[in-house]
């Protein structure tokens, strides 16, 4: 093994062209943590927000960009046992994936599904953690129940609808145009609003509003959200493209007995995120194994062009996922 790597560094904070390829030592396990070398890596909006300079990383994490990726066992470092060199895996990264090697907890690793190649299960790791931890986790989505979820084309939204879908949830989903409504509709969405000609408080209002939003708009969509919930509701907001401040009558949420919530996951400490790998093979990874469900790719771009991945995602034209090839 090499004591170089190619990696994409963040040059400064700035748009999509301040990520350049450099040359970066290989980093070498410690206690609990494996090395893998990375075939591919998932691109995630919050990698955006830590190039623009809006999103530090934790103090112990590397500060290249990355937070999912999926490879081979290169590696492994003392006291793990449930995992070798050679292993197939796909995992959550405290950061560090747009790189050919990278450090994780051997715990927030994850098999790669039967029958799943390298490029899908690299999309699994950030937006299932999310979803799980969020929508079942946190909200307790229950089958029968109403789960609206915004940007139902992202990776989140398409994972999202997949699952909530699969555990037996009425499925609604906001999209920007009629084609990503009609992807919304063949992953399993019983109804896909085009938010730029409908308006998902009425549609929720006339089905009884709902039980679990998971947005990741914020603005002012916190107060439609709340009119969009049914009584007992709970909204989760994991994301804020609108800006995190907004005006809010508190008098709905008391009187129909609404739960705000929300959460981040790369704070999370490594026995937290642990915990959600260990429920999402137990629940999840039997549905991937079956085929039941799969991640959506929009597109795929050489390590070298990671700029033009994050031109791509910052347009919001994608579909699903964005994925490169190191």
């Amino acid at each position: 093994m090499s004591e170089a790597m190619r990696a994409i560094e963040i040059s400064e904070p700035g748009g999509p062209e301040v990520l350049q390829l450099s040359e970066q030592p290989v980093p070498m396990p410690g206690a609990g943590e494996v090395l893998i070398k990375v075939a591919y890596a998932g691109v995630n909006r919050p990698d955006a927000l830590q190039r623009a300079g809006l999103y530090r990383p934790p103090p112990s994490a590397s500060p290249l960009p990355g937070l999912e990726a999926s490879g081979l066992i290169a590696a492994v470092g003392p006291n793990v046992t449930e995992w070798q060199e050679g292993d197939e895996v796909c995992a959550l990264l405290p950061g560090g994936g747009y790189a050919e090697y990278v450090l994780t907890p051997a715990a927030h690793c994850l098999p790669v599904p039967k029958g799943m190649a390298l490029r899908e299960a690299a999309c699994l790791p950030e937006t299932f953690f999310t979803v799980w931890s969020n929508v079942f986790d946190r909200a307790g989505l229950k089958a029968g129940e109403k789960f609206l979820v915004h940007g139902g084309s992202s990776g989140i939204g398409t994972t999202a609808i997949q699952l909530a879908s699969a555990m037996g949830a009425r499925v609604f989903a906001t999209a920007g145009s009629d084609e990503k409504c009609e992807v919304c509709r063949k992953l399993g969405a019983e109804q896909a609003i085009n938010y730029r000609e409908g308006d998902f408080v009425e549609v929720m209002k006339a089905e009884g509003g709902a039980n679990v939003i998971l947005d990741m708009v914020g603005g002012d969509y916190l107060p439609r959200n709340v009119k969009a919930l049914a009584t007992e509701g709970r909204l989760v907001q994991i994301a804020f493209l609108q800006g995190p401040k907004v005006e809010l009558n508190f008098a709905q949420v008391m009187l129909r007995r609404l739960t705000i919530t929300g959460s981040t996951l790369r704070p999370q400490s490594d026995f937290a995120k642990a915990k959600i790998a260990e429920k999402l093979r137990a629940h999840v990874w039997p549905l991937l194994d079956a085929g039941r469900i799969a991640p959506v790719i929009d597109s795929e771009y050489p390590l070298e062009e990671a700029s033009s991945a994050h031109a791509r995602m910052e347009t919001n034209a994608h579909i699903g996922k964005i994925v490169l090839k190191v």
